[in-house]
């Protein structure tokens, strides 16, 4: 655990010097908690003293000693003698992990790798507390909104137009998370296929593989029948072949595809812009209807545009997105946005799953979409350090494993020097290390010589991985067979 001592004047750039809404004790600690929280005061660090603090902020030390008082009865610091006031997080009951991602049990103590995840971003908790204040207008309807508040699909519609697709309101439809509306599409896709009188291939939906398997999930409950196009993979990183995709399509005819174009997960690849017309075109041509998953769109870590949006390319194709990547991942807000001639028959199909995402986290994101560009520039900040920080950590603790450095998203995909990623995951358990193997992601089996490497934990758990993969991976190396190779359901 991190022991550094923040100075005052650290601490005050860090939560700001003020003015101090009355009473200033309680708006003090707010903003010390809210830092604490979204991870820009690390667990572990130590805090100014009440009189330090009192000069840098320009309040009394009575006002820092309450500030103080406040934040230890909420559990966020923790006062010793001898030490001062340290940095910690609230007890959690049950834990800060549901036991459906953590299977076999979530240890505080653990690097948790199995997840690409933020925590939350500054400004969250605020943004809370202003969509409180504008939550009273909506209390007298019903709280139903299916299609999502129109203030947030403007928002949404507004973004895409700006980036090269024009968009209606209309074409907008807010749901539980991109993974919500990618189950709502292919739902949608196959059954008004099946409607229509389709055959065995009008349920076959091609992904590429590896892929997220959260969506593979998905995908086979909507009773999709996969068909799976392996990236390419060579000295440059993965990569899409369209003309071996356009061999593939032609012969098993899919009916729909589940596409992540853009910092694709979990390799981190990006489909070139010289490309993007000529998957269009293809997708075009054997009439397959795209769902195309942004959810990692606007994370590029390196300079350059944000990629052309397929849609722009492609009028009937299906595009999802949400803010858990940037935000958050509790806030499970995110959206499609659906061709205008299939809006009602999307609708449709959404009533059958549910009746609309919580009107307050709506209201939240709203919110946090006033100061959206810079909160992506923080993300990618903070991300592409992480990065850095991971790639070398895995450069100097295991030279072995080949990687390359992925210009996006939020992971490394690492290649083992033989097949034993799922004993690695295993073996990982005894080193205080949580890892996905990578037949997880693999809609037909196999690469069992990946694994997936998020670097969304805290620098401090960061500098900690390095070791304990070594460790891992020596374990690994002496252990029998290969571990469960099996894809497991949950995994963000």
């Amino acid at each position: 655990m991190s022991t550094v001592a923040l100075g005052a004047k650290r601490l005050a750039s860090v939560i700001g010097d003020g003015p101090w809404k009355t009473p200033a004790f309680e708006s003090l600690a707010a903003a010390v908690a809210a830092a604490i929280t979204d991870g820009r005061l690390p667990v572990g660090a130590r805090l100014p003293s009440e009189r330090e603090l009192a000069v840098a902020v320009g309040v009394s030390r009575t006002t820092t000693g309450r500030a103080y008082a406040h934040l230890r009865e909420q559990e966020f610091i923790v006062t010793r003698r001898g030490s001062g006031s340290v940095v910690q997080l609230p007890s959690v009951p049950g834990g800060r992990i549901d036991h459906l991602l953590s299977p076999a049990g979530a240890d505080e103590a653990e690097i948790d790798l199995t997840c690409t995840a933020p925590v939350a971003a500054p400004d969250i908790l605020g943004a809370y507390d202003r969509a409180l204040s504008r939550l009273g207008a909506y209390l007298p309807g019903t709280g139903y909104y299916p299609s999502g508040l129109p203030v947030l699909r403007e928002i949404i519609a507004d973004r895409y137009t700006r980036r090269g697709a024009p968009t209606d309101p209309d074409q907008i439809l807010i749901t539980s998370g991109a993974l919500g509306g990618a189950a709502i599409a292919v739902r949608a896709l196959l059954d008004g296929a099946a409607r229509l009188g389709g055959t065995r291939s009008t349920s076959r939906v091609l992904v590429e593989s590896p892929t997220y398997p959260n969506a593979i999930a998905t995908l086979e409950g909507a009773g999709a029948s996969l068909v799976t196009y392996p990236l390419e993979f060579g000295p440059q990183g993965h990569h899409w072949d369209i003309d071996a995709m356009d061999q593939l399509m032609g012969q098993m005819r899919p009916r729909s595809a589940y596409l992540i174009p853009d910092f694709h997960n979990p390799t981190g690849a990006l489909l070139r812009e010289a490309q993007r017309s000529d998957l269009a075109e293809v997708l075009r041509r054997h009439r397959v209807v795209p769902v195309f998953d942004e959810s990692l769109v606007e994370l590029g870590l390196e300079e350059g545009p944000t990629p052309t949006p397929m849609s722009a390319l492609i009028s009937d194709s299906v595009t999802v997105g949400s803010v858990s990547k940037i935000y958050w991942g509790g806030l499970r807000i995110g959206w499609m946005r659906i061709p205008r001639h299939r809006v009602d028959h999307f609708a449709s199909s959404r009533l059958g799953l549910d009746l609309g995402a919580p009107v307050l986290e709506q209201l939240v994101t709203v919110e946090l979409m006033a100061n959206h560009e810079a909160v992506v520039a923080e993300c990618r900040t903070r991300l592409r350090a992480a990065r850095d920080m991971l790639a070398a950590q895995v450069r100097s603790w295991v030279p072995e494993w080949k990687f390359i450095v992925p210009s996006g998203g939020m992971a490394l995909w690492a290649e083992l020097p033989e097949a034993r990623s799922g004993v690695l995951s295993i073996a990982a358990r005894n080193h205080g290390l949580r890892l996905v193997a990578g037949p997880n992601f693999a809609p037909a089996g196999g690469l069992d010589r990946w694994v997936r490497l998020p670097y969304t934990v805290t620098e401090t758990e960061l500098e900690q991985v390095g070791p304990r993969l070594a460790a891992a991976w020596e374990e690994a190396k002496s252990m029998a067979g290969r571990g469960p190779t099996s894809r497991a359901r949950i995994v963000a």
